[in-house]
């Protein structure tokens, strides 16, 4: 076990970001080459070793967060590596990506402050690259079943990893000209470098996954004839409905949906452009939605060289505590800071978001270039506008980051497949993940997985997803499964 008097004799210690005028002059991670082994090992052993470890529930995919903080306290990185990927394919995504549901139910939570898990995590998993630990795993046999798995996300990438290694022949179609969907082009270099996405992607090729990129099922390739010619297919194409903003001056040159911009942002660190269409350079930046898409374009922006940003949540400023309706170990909806509010609050010298606020209008020039919009105050009741409340802000760049509402709909996938919707608007499917079709005369073995049939979700969701969606398809094909399932489609996350 770990030091029964940790949590006593050391305070809680983050590992440290890199200085905010140092990240802002590049695009590397912002916390790269900060994770201290020392440090790392003295904050793992502050681990209680709880009899109920609540951090369980609190991750998706059922992490063994005891045992592997027990190993990393004595520096066996072999072992705790071990123990790491026995619940999560990728721990190098989750330990950059994830905002860590777990440290909110650690039982430390209580009435002190919880163990570092992300920072014990992300160090487990680079030193398990660092020290040869994370070799390729090919199976021993091949079962003689083919998977096709539609979409390179989180959720495509683990389903397709369980199921290759468990002994199917699988490929991964990706419409995109690069392997790793909103882990490529969605999610900024400063959160996650691509080389930890190249690497695993290498370690699963070298495992017997197939991939195939700028490949659009449904429309280059007939979705109907996938399916007759694979005997599974694990449908993971994320939820890339992108929600939109109906107000007056909409139109305007200057407003673009947050994906669309940090796609741009993301081609030019991979090399292919110098300079992106949609930048922020020299101009007043609005950010219309408050989540970590948002927090994503505010880090872009500002390394963009932006002259100002300012971030829009309609939802009011949280509190310091959990409300009422937030008990532990459920994730509370607290005041944070992202790395990139920070960075903004360095240099403008307050926080850069302004709570409780609606979009009414946008205003342009004559030219038609947006250069202002007009927002309202709004009642915590009811999002409806404060009377009275109305002001300007100027803006240049206009980015929405207003969240996905779902799958795309109306798709040559979805008419192929036969594939209809359920009542959230995401691809319905039974409790063993399988598809619910339109017509019945679809053939069986088709899949469910990750934030098409979930919706909008964290990455650690992803890979619980494709886990479990791998263990059914390997059920659906050999008639059992070893494969461990750690969800279930009605599983719904530790919130209030």
């Amino acid at each position: 076990m770990t030091d029964p008097h940790g949590f006593l004799k050391f305070p809680r210690r983050p590992v440290p970001a890199r200085p905010v005028e140092e990240r802002l002059r590049d695009w590397n991670e912002v916390y790269a080459g900060q994770a201290t082994l020392p440090l790392v090992s003295e904050q793992a052993g502050r681990c209680m070793d709880c009899g109920i470890p609540f951090c369980h529930s609190g991750c998706p995919l059922g992490n063994l967060i005891p045992e592997w903080n027990a190993y990393a306290r004595r520096a066996d990185w072999r072992a705790a590596a071990e123990r790491l990927h026995a619940t999560n394919n990728f721990p190098e995504f989750t330990g950059r990506l994830c905002p860590a549901p777990c440290e909110d139910a650690c039982v430390l939570t209580i009435n002190a402050d919880p163990v570092t898990i992300k920072n014990v995590e992300q160090a487990i998993a680079d030193q398990s690259w660092e020290r040869g630990y994370a070799s390729p795993r090919p199976p021993e046999r091949l079962s003689g079943k083919t998977v096709a798995v539609v979409g390179s996300g989180p959720a495509g990438l683990a389903a397709a990893q369980q199921l290759t290694r468990i002994g199917h022949t699988v490929a991964v179609y990706e419409r995109a000209d690069r392997i790793g969907g909103l882990l490529r082009y969605g999610i900024p270099a400063f959160k996650m470098e691509k080389c930890h996405l190249d690497r695993r992607i290498e370690q699963m090729r070298a495992e017997g996954t197939v991939f195939r990129t700028g490949v659009d099922i449904g429309s280059d390739l007939d979705a109907a004839e996938l399916a007759e010619r694979h005997d599974a297919v694990v449908v993971a194409v994320g939820a890339r409905g992108q929600r939109e903003l109906p107000v007056p001056g909409r139109e305007l040159r200057g407003i673009h949906q947050a994906m669309d911009y940090l796609t741009l942002a993301n081609r030019v660190t991979e090399g292919d452009f110098e300079t992106s269409a949609v930048t922020a350079e020299g101009k007043r930046v609005v950010i219309i939605g408050g989540g970590d898409t948002g927090s994503d374009c505010m880090g872009t922006a500002l390394r963009q060289g932006a002259s100002s940003v300012v971030q829009l949540d309609i939802n009011p400023e949280p509190g310091d505590t959990r409300r009422d309706g937030e008990p532990w170990p459920v994730y509370p909806k607290v005041y944070r800071i992202s790395h990139a509010h920070e960075e903004a609050r360095g240099r403008e010298g307050a926080d850069p978001r302004v709570f409780a606020s609606a979009t009414l209008r946008f205003e342009g020039d004559p030219t038609g270039q947006v250069q202002a919009l007009r927002l309202a105050e709004v009642e915590p009741e009811g999002r409806r506008p404060r009377p009275g409340t109305e002001r300007g802000i100027p803006a240049d760049l206009v980015l929405l980051a207003l969240g996905f509402h779902g799958p795309e709909q109306g798709t040559g996938l979805m008419r192929q497949l036969g594939l209809r919707l359920d009542d959230r608007g995401n691809f319905a499917r039974d409790d063993g993940f399988g598809a619910r079709t339109a017509e019945r005369t679809r053939p069986d073995g088709i899949f469910i997985a990750g934030d098409a049939g979930r919706g909008q979700s964290l990455v650690v969701w992803a890979i619980a997803e494709g886990r479990s969606a791998a263990a059914a398809t390997d059920r659906y094909l050999s008639g059992s499964t070893v494969l461990p399932a750690p969800i279930a489609p009605q599983d719904r996350p530790l919130v209030a």
